[in-house]
């Protein structure tokens, strides 16, 4: 690698990345040492620490960039939406896609995404996520503005449930999967009962 060339320090900080990604949801944050990272990425603890402060500013790194690229889609779908509980259920849809192709990503958001950390104080919640609650919150009053949510139930509240419902299956098929355990959490079927779930806010 040449000292001071962009390309290649672009390539090393990519690589570091790919590698994080894959040994914090292979082994876990905890169990997966900064040494580990620089090997599996042919890089140095050194370069990791230059780029990402540690450990944890990696990790928060990845949610960054993952988000970001997720965000952006999650933007085109509301634009096409009819009204907010439609594009509630068209973001479930994407997420479902997203994590369905990645296992990887779908482990660390679900399992990783809200860690502790400085001592327990603090939870580590990545600004590509908490863009998509913001989003989520403005669709939810969205769709109670137009009459496709119903009134009588506070938002937050709302979201919290919503959040927990899609979260849990797709959780549930993840450890499936890691578990090599017969699969009865398919796609359609994950999408059906959030759309039952969501349709069931509607306005009585």
């Amino acid at each position: 690698m040449v000292v001071g060339d962009p390309d290649s320090t672009q390539t090393s900080r990519t690589r570091l990345l790919f590698a994080g990604k894959t040994l914090f949801a292979r082994n876990g944050y905890e169990q997966t040492s900064t040494a580990a990272i620089a090997r599996e990425a042919g890089s140095s603890e050194s370069q990791l620490i230059r780029y990402f402060g540690g450990k944890a500013g990696l990790l928060e790194a990845i949610f960054n960039e993952s988000w970001s690229g997720l965000n952006q889609i999650v933007a085109e779908q509301v634009a096409e939406a009819r009204h907010g509980r439609d594009a509630i259920v068209r973001i479930l849809s994407l997420l479902i896609d997203t994590f369905s192709r990645d296992h990887d990503t779908a482990f660390l958001f679900l399992f990783e995404g809200r860690r502790m950390r400085g001592g327990g104080h603090e939870v580590l919640l990545s600004k590509g996520f908490l863009q998509f609650v913001e989003l989520i919150d403005t669709l939810i009053r969205r769709g109670r503005e137009d009459g496709s949510f119903r009134t009588d139930i506070e938002p937050r509240v709302m979201f919290a449930g919503m959040l927990g419902c899609a979260e849990g299956m797709i959780r549930e098929r993840v450890l499936v999967a890691r578990n090599h355990l017969p699969d009865v959490l398919d796609d359609e079927s994950i999408r059906r009962t959030f759309t039952a779930m969501v349709d069931g806010l509607a306005p009585r």
